[in-house]
C-alpha cells in the first residue's frame, strides 16, 4: 500500500472520531454488514442483510471450511438464508462441504455451470445430502430475499463459456450504497455488463484476485468505486495481483483493501454512509510473513 492510500486511510478515520452525532445516527439506523473473509487464495463473503437475512457468497479453498465455520460462529449465524455459489473453481467452493455440514442452508443460487472435479462431486452430493433447495441464476434476475435490497445478477452461466466466464456477478443496491461483486468474470463479460448500464458502485470486489483477465481501465471508469476489495494470499502462484490492475484502481481513484493485507474486511453501511473495519492494520499485514 502507498504512502498516499495510507495517508487517507488516517485521515479517513479521523473524521469519523470527530463526526459523533453522524455515528449515533448511523447506528440509530438498520445496517448492512458485508465481511470479506480472509480464506487466503480464494473468495468468501457473508452479507448481513438490514432485516437479519444472511447471504454467503463462495465458500474459499478446501483448507478455509474450517475458518469460514468458526467465523460464521463468531458471527452467531446457524443459517444461511442464501448460499451463492458463482462457479465451481476449487477456490470458490472448495470449503463448501464443511459449511453445508455444520451450518443450515436454506436455498442455493448457483450458476448452472458443471465440473468435473472430486471437490465439485462433494458439493453436489452434500447438496443432495442436505436436501436444499437449488436455483439456477438468470442474467438481470432480481434476487428477492430482503425487501430493503435491490440484488440484481449481472452475469452467469452461459453455454460454451469457462468457469471464469460463467462466474455469478452481482450488484447489490440499498438505499444510496451500491457494492460489485463480481466473482471471476474476464474482460469478455465486463463489455457485455458495460451495455446493460447502472454500473457505479461505491465497493466493488475485484474479479479474479486481480488477475489480468479481468478490471479493464473502461469498466472501472463505468463502476467508478470508491473501495476496491481484492481478496487473494501474499503466496499465490498466479502474480495476483497484477500491477496492471493495480493501476487501473490507481486512475479511477479508488482506495485498495486486500485481504492479504487486511486480513478479515467488513463494510457496515446504513445505506448512505458505510464505514470499513479490518482485522489486522496496514502495519501488522504488511510486515506479516507468508
Amino acid at each position: 500500500m502507498g504512502k498516499y492510500t495510507w495517508f487517507v486511510f488516517v485521515l479517513l478515520f479521523i473524521i469519523l472520531m470527530i463526526q459523533p452525532v453522524d455515528s449515533i445516527h448511523a447506528e440509530q439506523q438498520q445496517n448492512m454488514e458485508v465481511h470479506f473473509i480472509d480464506v487466503g487464495q480464494g473468495d468468501c463473503i457473508l452479507i448481513q442483510t438490514p432485516e437479519n437475512k444472511t447471504i454467503l457468497i463462495d465458500g474459499g479453498t478446501p483448507n478455509s471450511g474450517g475458518e469460514i465455520v468458526d467465523f460464521l460462529e463468531q458471527q452467531q449465524i446457524q443459517t444461511i438464508n442464501l448460499l451463492i455459489v458463482t462457479h465451481p473453481d476449487i477456490d470458490h467452493i472448495g470449503g463448501l462441504t464443511k459449511v453445508m455440514k455444520s451450518t443450515k442452508i436454506d436455498q442455493i443460487l448457483d450458476s448452472g455451470k458443471l465440473y468435473t472435479t472430486n471437490t465439485y462431486r462433494k458439493y453436489i452430493n452434500q447438496i443432495a445430502k442436505q436436501n436444499i433447495p437449488v436455483e439456477i441464476a438468470k442474467k438481470d434476475q432480481l434476487i428477492k430475499l430482503d425487501p430493503a435490497l435491490k440484488i440484481r445478477v449481472l452475469n452467469t452461466y452461459e453455454p460454451f463459456r469457462t468457469n471464469n466466464e460463467s462466474s455469478i456477478a452481482l450488484k447489490v443496491t440499498y438505499k444510496e450504497m451500491d457494492f460489485l461483486f463480481m466473482g471471476d468474470i474476464r474482460k469478455e463479460q465486463e463489455k457485455e455488463i458495460i451495455k446493460s448500464g447502472g454500473l457505479q458502485s461505491e465497493i466493488i470486489k475485484i474479479a479474479h484476485h486481480g488477475s489480468r483477465t479481468s478490471s479493464s481501465l473502461d469498466f472501472l471508469k463505468k463502476a467508478n468505486p470508491e473501495i476496491a476489495i481484492l481478496t487473494y494470499s501474499k503466496q499465490n502462484d498466479y502474480g495476483h495481483p497484477v500491477e496492471d490492475v493495480i493501476e487501473n484502481l490507481y486512475k479511477v481513484n479508488a482506495l485498495i483493501f486486500s485481504t492479504a493485507v487486511y486480513g478479515n474486511i467488513t463494510v457496515t453501511t446504513n445505506g448512505n454512509e458505510y464505514y470499513i473495519w479490518t482485522e489486522k492494520s496496514p502495519m501488522s499485514g504488511i510486515l506479516e510473513k507468508g
